[in-house]
Order: structure tokens, then sequence, then C-alpha cells
């Protein structure tokens, strides 16, 4: 057999499949949703507002607590408004974690976790934020990254 006649059998073959057995007509729209979903599952965390306390007017009792999750492991954030207008952000996590970074655009800065998870960074000026926690499963090492969000 030549490389023509398979392209022929394989012609037949596929109109053959196409009269008993076609593709819905929503298949195409429905598989796309679907990767495009488990993308973004495995790209961002959860983010679930938990409670968000402050005025218009920027005062000692502004604060912002937001947790995330992958399922697998939580992050959760306090961040309150320091005299100076920065953040102080401060952080737990679930996970046996070896590296937590407060990333800023090009900025970032790098802590450990201390006893039970937890972790701060002090004087953190405002914008666009994400924190990734790099965690430690048996030899693997994984990251968990929250979507960005305004501090």
């Amino acid at each position: 057999m030549t490389d023509a006649d398979d392209a022929a059998m394989f012609a037949r073959l596929r109109e053959l499949w196409e009269d008993v057995d076609p593709v819905p007509a929503t298949l195409i729209d429905r598989m796309v949703a679907a990767v495009a979903a488990e993308g973004l599952a495995h790209e961002y965390a959860l983010l679930t507002l938990v409670e968000h306390r402050g005025t218009a007017v920027r005062s000692e009792t502004d604060a912002l607590t937001l947790q995330f999750s992958d399922g697998t492991s939580s992050i959760l954030l306090h961040v309150t408004t320091t005299a100076d207008g920065r953040r102080r952000v401060d952080g737990w996590t679930d996970a046996d974690a070896t590296e937590i970074r407060l990333a800023q655009g090009e900025r970032s800065s790098t802590t450990s976790p201390a006893e039970h998870g937890r972790f701060a960074f002090d004087s953190v000026p405002a914008g666009l934020t994400r924190v990734l926690v790099t965690i430690r499963e048996g030899s693997e090492q994984r990251t968990l990254s929250t979507p960005q969000f305004e501090l």
C-alpha cells in the first residue's frame, strides 16, 4: 500500500464514522471551555475574601483578611495599613513551606516561615501583589501561587 492508498482509506473511514456517529454540535465548545477551566484551576489558587473592614479614610483599623487555597494547601493573609501608609502582611500556611515570597512586579521579598507556618512582611508598598509559597512534599517541591491582589 502506498501513502495515497492509506490516505484514501482513512478518508473513507472518516466519512463512515461521520455518517454513523457524527460529532455532537456542542462538543467543540464544551471541550474548549473544559480545557480553559482546567488551565485556570492549575494556574490560580482559589481566592476567598474572608473579611474586609475599613473606611474610605485610612486609619489604624484598616484591615483585610484573605484566604487562598489550591485544594491541598492554604494561605491566610492579614493585611494592615501602617502609620506611614505602607502595609504589614501577616500570614499563615498549613503546608510544609520552605520559602515564602511576596512579589510586586519586579520587586520581591523572601522569608522563611516560623513555627506553625507563620510569616510576616513589614513595610510593603501599596500595589498589585502576589504571594508564592514553596512547599515541600516528600523529596519534591511545588509552588502555590496566589492570584494578584491589590494592597
